[in-house]
């Protein structure tokens, strides 16, 4: 397999992780190459590549087949995420390896980010060029003193033109005793700018996919992007239902100030969806002080994996707000009587819609159903049982932990009363 998700294999700073890498090598480009073949392969096979990590390597190869003495190239793209200050594609000739990282927005913050020339060049948007075997260049940039111990003896580092306001750019290291003085500058450079083009292509993907997921969530996202965003379009689903709710909401949003209550829901939101998410959880709605959540069943599973899955989350949410409420929050520090913070969560299993719903011109990707509505009734019932975590019984005789019955119970709307169960409380 020539990609695949790795630990990293070299080292990054605080804040940058590496997603996937490629080792085709040489192996991706052809064995001899000139000037006008990258050109004519821009031009026509660059666009079937769906992945910038292949084109990227591509590129490089090629180039170095048609003679540009290139040791280390680096690509850095911003990108509109609510985490993210961009990615990055890191190729070194010693390893033949190119390797995709993702960037924090904390890593701006850092020493090795704000000593770089990048960040120099993404404030004046002019290019760099220095020999990094030179005591100027590594007391200029700290980095140069990695690239001279590797042998670097030219680096350039060049903005990318965007019509967008997120930063681009490309760097460029060789080994050669003449540095890049031998270099075919318009040629090239006219290279570099078709090649823009299709970073252009693959940037305006990603902040496509980013925005999409940061809204809808993973699973809703690829089914938007992939086509499916006419009205009415989904499919039925089996799915354990997520529906929780915030105590004294109305209490709190009286005695709270508006940016400390959506503070507050920042952090309460962050605990409930984090732990969704990380027992494969599908987050789908934040209303108002709300959460709408699925875990979807395989149609080959009986549902055991996914009910399991979403007790863990529960009781994962509500040991976090437990430690919230004894220890508190940076983000929370000031605001006074938010104590203590406490959630109802109700778990259902049933078929429901998973898709596009709403008017021609403003859809919503949800899931709608009697199990939805059924889940939504017994969230209801947390402020008469008083249990933090609720299920009906499609839920609990898919789960091997001991459970308290708490009774059989009509819901608003629903016909049969419905046995609801709870954790058992030790």
């Amino acid at each position: 397999m020539t990609r695949e998700t790795i630990a990293p294999v070299r080292q990054y700073p605080r804040g940058v992780t590496v997603v996937r890498r490629s080792m085709r090598g040489a192996a991706s480009a052809p064995e001899t190459n000139s000037l006008a073949d990258i050109e004519t392969w821009l031009l026509r096979g660059a666009a079937r590549e769906t992945e910038m990590l292949l084109v990227l390597e591509s590129f490089i190869w090629r180039m170095v087949a048609a003679g540009l003495p290139l040791d280390r190239v680096s690509l850095h793209i911003g990108t509109l995420h609510p985490q993210l200050l961009g990615f990055a594609w890191n190729w070194h000739r010693e390893d033949g390896i190119c390797s995709e990282v993702k960037v924090q927005q904390s890593a701006t913050e850092t020493d090795s980010y704000k000593l770089n020339p990048l960040a120099r060049l993404f404030v004046t948007g002019e290019p760099i060029r220095r020999n990094p075997q030179t005591p100027e260049a590594q007391a200029e940039f700290p980095i140069m003193i990695e690239l001279a111990a590797s042998g670097m003896t030219d680096y350039v580092a060049l903005p990318f033109s965007s019509g967008t306001p997120y930063r681009h750019s490309l760097t460029l290291a060789t080994t050669h005793p003449r540095g890049f003085a031998d270099v075919a500058v318009p040629e090239v450079g006219r290279l570099l700018g078709l090649f823009a083009l299709h970073v252009e292509r693959h940037i305006a993907q990603r902040i496509a996919e980013n925005a999409v997921n940061a809204y809808l969530g993973d699973v809703a996202g690829r089914k938007v992007l992939s086509g499916s965003i006419k009205r009415g379009a989904g499919e039925a689903i089996r799915a354990v239902i997520w529906v929780s709710d915030l105590r004294g909401f109305t209490t709190l949003s009286d005695r709270l100030a508006g940016h400390d209550m959506i503070e507050l829901l920042n952090v309460y939101f962050e605990m409930l969806a984090g732990a969704v998410l990380a027992h494969g959880g599908e987050v789908l709605k934040f209303m108002g002080d709300g959460l709408l959540a699925v875990f979807p069943i395989a149609s080959d599973d009986d549902g055991k994996a996914a009910a399991n899955a979403a007790l863990q989350a529960a009781q994962q949410a509500i040991g976090h707000l437990d430690s919230l409420n004894s220890g508190g929050a940076p983000q929370l520090d000031g605001i006074d009587g938010w104590r203590p913070l406490r959630t109802g969560i109700a778990l259902h299993a049933g078929e429901v819609f998973f898709g596009n719903i709403g008017a021609p011109e403003r859809l919503d990707f949800t899931v709608i159903g009697p199990a939805v509505n059924e889940a939504s009734r017994v969230e209801a019932l947390q402020k008469t049982l008083q249990r933090s975590i609720l299920m009906t019984q499609p839920v609990a005789r898919l789960l091997d932990v001991p459970l308290d019955h708490l009774g059989e119970h009509a819901l608003r709307g629903i016909a049969a009363p419905v046995s609801i169960y709870s954790p058992r409380e030790m």
